[in-house]
């Protein structure tokens, strides 16, 4: 049987309550095996015609290969930005019991 690959998604929302939400609904929906939210960080980018700045809060989404069409489909619905960060990394490498755990529970 062949395993879907583990991905790392990366995002950030706008603020603590917004990221909460996001990452429990991934999870509940089982897009996401965990969902990492970490502290206010300061991020600098061009928006609209200026440079913006913002404190935002960044997300690791744990998930896997097979599901990551469906998540950006969901942040669609879910996700408080007109054009939410949906960075999407490969694991090429990571603890077996940990990448099992996440096919079982997303694959129930």
């Amino acid at each position: 049987m062949e395993t879907a690959r583990a991905y790392l998604v990366h995002t950030t929302c706008a603020d603590e309550d917004s990221a909460r939400k996001l990452a429990d609904a991934l999870v509940e929906q089982r897009l996401a095996a965990c969902v990492s939210v970490g502290a206010p960080v300061e991020s600098r980018f061009p928006w609209k015609g200026r440079i913006d700045q913002e404190t935002e809060v960044p997300l690791t989404i744990k998930t896997l290969e097979d599901r990551l069409e469906a998540l950006e489909k969901a942040f669609g619905q879910l996700h408080p930005y007109e054009v939410p960060e949906i960075l999407a990394v490969p694991v090429d490498q990571g603890n077996k019991p940990y990448l099992d755990w996440m096919r079982e529970w997303m694959n129930q």
